[in-house]
């Protein structure tokens, strides 16, 4: 129910369109707006999107927090690709508080201005995702398959500029959705995400490739640093895919489903696989740290020491030696 209104729906006559990041005008004045609205007896996937934004709320928001707050703690010896992440998780968390506005407009306010609010998160939604992991991917590529070029663009300005460029592309974007009425305004997506689905498919196999041929002849083992630069392009690639081939697979052959199915089952369930990389990309990110800086070292040595003894069971024969 996210994203862009398909050009059908351009043309409908009802008056609230049902995708909540739909570029269509509300007209305020007909009737109350409503979730279900064209789609009362086919909400399948709108529940399911609906649900997908719960699932933000619950555990995306925290995990956001916490990577942001990683984050500046480790602003002191940063990496490369850490004003990316940051400004990947702050727009994360942003779209996550949004939702409760959502659930709040559907069903008591009924409030044009929330809806015009609403509709500019998902616009950013929309556009910092992929913009940002472009940003990322191309950190990474330029780093392993050109590194002496890397050296010569280490200095924090330019990532800053080419996030600055990614925010006001977002925010004009966001601000086109939140208007409305543009023609053809819902293609913009469309190419958006295939060219960065593409990008970011290129460099990340081009990334892994040359990684995996740097061992050298002989060895067996990758190099450590090599070795988790390999894990964290793994698992970006993996974000990627999961995120968002349904969109790239689905919303170019939106001429092939009717209007009510595209806006009913398609467009919702195609942008819930969107939605919900505001929960994954934190989690994969915290979950390749070594170690979590808010925990204690007592608590890491206690699980550490949990796995270790369930890992390397003593036998009988080894207790009675003792």
């Amino acid at each position: 129910m996210q994203g862009n209104a398909s050009s059908p729906l351009n043309s409908t006559s009802l008056p609230t369109p049902l995708p909540p990041n739909t570029t269509a005008d509300i007209n305020a004045t007909v009737k109350p707006f409503s979730v279900f609205e064209g789609c009362e007896h086919q909400v399948e996937g709108i529940l399911f999107d609906l649900t997908v934004q719960s699932i933000n709320v619950v555990m995306g928001i925290p995990a956001n927090l916490t990577a942001l707050a990683i984050l500046i703690r480790s602003r002191k010896n940063p990496s490369t690709s850490d004003i990316f992440l940051g400004c990947l998780a702050f727009m994360d968390f942003y779209f996550g508080t949004m939702t409760p506005f959502s659930f709040l407009n559907f069903y008591y306010w009924h409030s044009k201005a929330v809806w015009s609010a609403l509709k500019f998160s998902y616009g950013v939604k929309d556009t910092s995702g992929p913009l940002f992991l472009s940003c990322i991917c191309l950190d990474r590529f330029v780093a392993v398959i050109f590194p002496v070029q890397f050296g010569q663009f280490k200095p924090i300005k330019y990532r800053l500029s080419l996030s600055v460029l990614v925010l006001c592309l977002t925010f004009a974007y966001s601000a086109a959705k939140t208007v409305g009425g543009l023609p053809n305004f819902e293609k913009v997506f469309t190419v958006q995400i295939l060219v960065a689905f593409s990008w970011m498919m290129l460099c990340n196999v081009c990334v892994l490739w040359a990684l995996k041929k740097s061992r050298g002849a002989g060895k067996d083992e990758m190099h450590p640093m090599k070795k988790k630069a390999f894990k964290m392009v793994l698992s970006l690639l993996c974000i990627i895919v999961f995120n968002y081939l349904p969109p790239v697979a689905l919303f170019p052959f939106q001429d092939h489903y009717s209007p009510e199915v595209f806006r009913c089952y398609v467009q919702p369930v195609g942008f819930a696989f969107v939605n919900i990389s505001s929960t994954i990309q934190p989690i994969v990110y915290l979950s390749r740290l070594e170690k979590l800086p808010f925990l204690p070292n007592t608590c890491v040595q206690k699980c550490c020491n949990c796995l270790s003894a369930k890992k390397h069971k003593i036998s009988p024969v080894q207790i009675s030696s003792t």
